[in-house]
């Protein structure tokens, strides 16, 4: 018994209690309370069709603390609206052609970029302004000063 269950890759125990057929088969997600929350969450999706599942949920939850209830989780939202198809479409965006191998392009070698954005106050005045600019190791990045108008 043991060879065997090592080569499934269960234990003995799972083993033995499903050749003795005391373990049930697992189940579709089903729950008594589910039928009483759809019909609000179907309602609140007519409502806001643009809404998903996260924002019905706060929606349904608020609902449903003002009534005394308790609130559900969001996980549970979820399978209700996925079982009922009111899950809003998934975002697939255009992947370009370009490759990204980790490589920056740089005019010639020993350069590199710095991406640091800021905007301390100098002056009353005068702003340091910091944008993206291609820089040589050696030097540090200066600030244009500029005059607020």
């Amino acid at each position: 018994m043991s060879v065997v269950a090592n080569t499934l890759g269960v234990s003995r125990s799972n083993l033995h209690d499903r050749l003795k057929g005391r373990t049930k088969p697992r189940r579709r997600y089903h729950k008594a309370q589910d039928a009483a929350v759809a019909p609000l969450i179907t309602a609140l999706v007519a409502a806001r069709p643009t809404c998903g599942y996260r924002r019905i949920t706060a929606l349904l939850n608020r609902k449903l603390r003002s009534e005394g209830a308790e609130p559900v989780n969001h996980k549970r939202v979820y399978r209700i609206m996925h079982g009922q198809n009111l899950l809003l479409a998934r975002r697939h965006t255009e992947r370009s052609d370009r490759t990204r191998n980790g490589k920056a392009v740089t005019l010639r070698s020993n350069l590199r970029w710095c991406s640091d954005r800021f905007v301390p106050l100098v002056d009353a005045s005068i702003a340091c302004r910091s944008a993206v600019h291609l820089l040589e190791r050696r030097h540090h990045p200066r600030c244009v000063h500029y005059r607020r108008s």
